[in-house]
């Protein structure tokens, strides 16, 4: 596992949530969960959703899917439920960095 590959989502909201993306770091790979934030379906969030396209949640194509990172659904789940791995994200680390950061920064209070 590295911080940010991209894994099929195998829950029961995969058909809007298709892919999850690892986001922490690898020092904590010996634990036996990780956390993960969505990566919504493009489709399925409204068309005037303000922070869509924001700092907060960047947009990626991934295996044809067009997804916006959603770090306020951002989860640990168990190492073993993880689905396939397809891939990475890691060119985008930073936007995917400063997504977190906008939602854990404490400069709105």
């Amino acid at each position: 596992m590295a911080q940010f590959d991209v894994h099929r989502n195998k829950g029961t909201l995969r058909e809007s949530i298709p892919f999850v993306v690892l986001v922490q770091s690898a020092q904590f790979d010996a634990y036996r969960r990780c956390v993960v934030v969505p990566l919504v379906r493009r489709s399925m969030l409204p068309i005037h959703t303000p922070t869509v396209g924001r700092r907060m949640n960047p947009k990626f194509h991934v295996d044809g899917i067009d997804v916006v990172l959603h770090p306020l659904d951002m989860v640990s789940v168990s190492v073993d439920q993880l689905g396939v791995h397809i891939g990475s994200l890691a060119e985008h680390g930073q936007s995917i960095a400063d997504a977190l950061d906008e939602l854990l920064t404490r400069s709105w209070g």
